[in-house]
């Protein structure tokens, strides 16, 4: 597990500009956010679908609305590129397993005990929050698609949640 250090690190900057020949440093500097995990759901003809994503952010309250990024790249693009309505399921720091059985596989479900809700999108059990949207648009992003959803049903509990950066796994550590 990442753990990020209270160590007086070195702030010195290096200044590139992306392009292919620096993909890696741009995907470095990137990393340096730390982020929620998740895993978003949906239904598909073939049956459930999922995929870890820690793209997701909060954008209106009133209505509410949030969004999400997908890989153009991703097997399980064709899925969430014609799905109308979804889940974001907020990881707890006790789900490391369960982001990676989801950032690995569409397959993912297989053996997992699940839930459904009314309109039969895979709802995931044990998760810090959940939210089941309905797609009001999706917008290009390069080699992703913003997904843009209203929020129909939100759920919450209690817990720690599970943080990604610099390519790893972290927990949070409360400073005030």
């Amino acid at each position: 597990m990442y753990h990020f250090a209270d160590a007086e690190p070195d702030r010195s900057m290096k200044r590139f500009v992306p392009g292919p020949e620096r993909q890696r440093e741009f995907r470095d500097a990137l990393g340096r956010f730390a982020t929620g995990v998740t895993v978003v759901t949906t239904i598909t003809d073939e049956g459930p679908v999922g995929i870890t994503a820690n793209s997701f952010s909060s954008v209106s309250l009133e209505p509410p609305i949030v969004l999400w990024s997908i890989g153009r790249h991703s097997r399980r693009f064709p899925a969430f590129e014609r799905c109308e309505r979804f889940a974001v399921h907020v990881l707890g720091a006790d789900q490391i397993d369960l982001s990676r059985r989801f950032a690995r596989s569409g397959d993912a479900f297989t053996g997992l005990e699940h839930d459904r809700n009314e309109d039969g999108v895979p709802l995931l059990r044990g998760c810090l929050s959940r939210f089941e949207c309905e797609r009001f648009a999706a917008h290009d992003g390069g080699d992703h698609v913003i997904m843009v959803a209203r929020v129909n049903a939100a759920s919450l509990a209690n817990g720690e949640p599970l943080l990604f950066a610099a390519g790893g796994y972290g927990r949070f550590d409360r400073f005030v």
